[in-house]
């Protein structure tokens, strides 16, 4: 049986109280899916949701349920991700304990160097034209991510989970309100790109809320490449060889020799042991790194056993600020750059950061550091969890919205600005070079207890992604809160300077604290959560949104 989230089915099929309590988090959106047959969140898009829990019903797992919401994700919601998006990272927690993950990050093209930009000396490129347009454009990893996936862990073929994105696609669907704001608010980039016109207007104007959107040239490729069984073409075939042509085509530096040495790559996930839990989390190029690193400092700490809330709350956000300033020095493609993973997560490095946040907390005040930083955004998060106990986690990306504001005519193909993911600033571990990936926030994470996976979670929010998820785990694994206390509990975001946002369910109190204490404190929206988490002892599944 498969249903949407509904209080007396919720009762019936889960009898979970979490269930209930996500029930009322959530109201009846359909961002969040429970039934004996799995679990699946997928925040804002209630379409992808249902598709891949659809999945489970057809004897699908949670990977499978996964791939199959990413791919309906990337029609119904194109201001956030597409097929050509710019990347996804998938981190996969198998009911047998094991955990895998894959990196399917954007690529710069082999022509890209790290003088192609010019910039201000802050990093602001004049006309942004690293984020829009066709130099902005990387090679897209979505596809090539997904498809490894299937293979390597799920049950069913690209034909099967690829069914509900070429419905959508071809049939299209009624705008909201949402989706219609979106197309208005990248009007002006559309009216220059005459297949983005095509493909996001009605007209002279931008589709509006009501009307239908239909892309027909992406459900013809996608059917194409469901009738050969495997997106390999995408890469290495003729739609590589058309989304390369349209590249030269327009300025872009990508070729077909760029398309047909992309590989999604099979990474090692970092992890860290807290409390009896195993948390893994996709590493550099993604973001999880940051989001263990100050983990690993609060842990350092014995911060679980501090019981002053506002010195709890205050070193929690000083670990936080400084793996920060680690994240801008050190961070990138690890198959460029020699990011010191070990050092980071070292006992010596964690306690000398640890001295640092004891001693900011005894004095009252923040650490010093100030720098210039800006936000990224964008993004869509999926999580899901079967019956039999796996679990998994898959951001999805076009960086922000509709990433470069590109479309390969006849294709139907969005395009991502992966490029803009890089520093425009020669020298630094995260400057552009020949097929490097670059450095982003993406941050899928299973958590296992007991060597058994019973947590997968991951959002959307560019940078404020991996603050979101340590927020979510302090509360999950250092304060023993359930999977929906967690997600719906108290988050805070700085990216290491003395900005610092908090959103509503901090109490005022506190938010005066930290402003007494020397922050310029806003409130305001944060990433936002999307999580699925299995019980081995009772079977059930069960997700949250927030």
């Amino acid at each position: 049986m498969t249903r949407r989230m509904r209080r007396r089915t919720l009762l019936k099929l889960s009898g979970s109280a979490a269930a209930v309590q996500a029930l009322a988090a959530q109201g009846e959106s359909g961002d969040v899916i429970i039934s004996e047959l799995g679990a699946i969140a997928v925040g804002h898009a209630p379409t992808a949701a249902r598709a891949g829990h659809d999945i489970f019903a057809q004897g699908g797992n949670a990977v499978d349920a996964a791939v199959a919401a990413a791919l309906t994700a990337a029609v119904v919601e194109p201001a956030s991700c597409g097929i050509a998006g710019y990347g996804t990272h998938i981190t996969i927690g198998r009911a047998d304990g094991k955990v895998a993950c894959i990196d399917a990050n954007s690529m710069a093209p082999q022509a890209a160097r790290p003088d192609m930009f010019k910039h201000d000396g802050t990093g602001q490129v004049p006309g942004k034209v690293n984020y829009y347009g066709w130099l902005a454009a990387g090679i897209p990893g979505v596809m090539a991510g997904l498809q490894a996936a299937l293979d390597g862990y799920g049950e069913k073929k690209l034909g099967d989970v690829a069914a509900s994105a070429i419905r959508y696609a071809r049939d299209g669907f009624v705008v909201n309100e949402r989706v219609a704001g979106s197309f208005q608010g990248s009007a002006d980039h559309f009216r220059r790109d005459p297949a983005s016109k095509k493909l996001y207007f009605h007209g002279d104007e931008p589709i509006r809320a009501g009307q239908r959107y239909r892309n027909p040239d992406l459900a013809s490729m996608l059917e194409t490449l469901a009738g050969r069984g495997t997106a390999d073409s995408f890469y290495r075939g003729d739609i590589g060889r058309r989304i390369a042509a349209a590249f030269q085509k327009h300025g872009g530096i990508a070729t077909a020799d760029d398309f047909a040495a992309y590989e999604a790559r099979q990474v090692e996930t970092n992890q860290l042991s807290w409390r009896g839990y195993s948390m893994h989390t996709a590493p550099v190029s993604a973001g999880g790194l940051s989001t263990l690193q100050a983990l690993a400092i609060v842990k350092a700490l014995k911060w679980e056993e501090w019981t002053a809330r506002y010195k709890k709350n205050h070193a929690a956000l000083e670990a936080l600020r400084l793996v920060w300033a680690d994240r801008f020095r050190y961070f990138g493609d690890p198959e460029h750059v020699d990011v010191p993973v070990a050092r980071l997560l070292s006992d010596d490095y964690v306690r000398e950061l640890a001295d640092k946040v004891e001693s900011s907390v005894k004095a009252g005040r923040p650490i010093e550091q100030d720098f210039d930083s800006y936000e990224q955004r964008g993004t869509i998060h999926i999580s899901s969890s079967d019956r039999e106990g796996n679990v998994v986690a898959v951001t999805l990306s076009h960086g922000g919205g509709f990433g470069a504001h590109v479309t390969v005519e006849g294709l139907g193909l969005t395009l991502g600005h992966g490029v803009s993911r890089f520093d425009p600033r020669p020298g630094r571990a995260n400057s552009i070079a020949p097929r490097k990936r670059p450095l982003n926030n993406m941050t899928p994470t299973v958590v296992l207890r007991d060597g058994r996976p019973i947590l997968a979670i991951g959002g959307r929010g560019g940078r404020r992604i991996p603050n979101m998820l340590y927020s979510a785990l302090l509360h999950f694994v250092g304060e023993d809160r359930s999977m929906v206390e967690s997600v719906n509990g108290p988050r805070m975001h700085t990216l290491g300077n003395m900005n610092l946002t908090l959103d509503n369910p901090w109490k005022a109190e506190d938010v005066g604290f930290f402003k007494e204490i020397g922050y310029r404190v806003s409130r305001g929206g944060v990433a936002l959560l999307s999580a699925a988490s299995f019980d081995p002892r009772t079977g059930k599944a069960a997700a949250a949104f927030r």
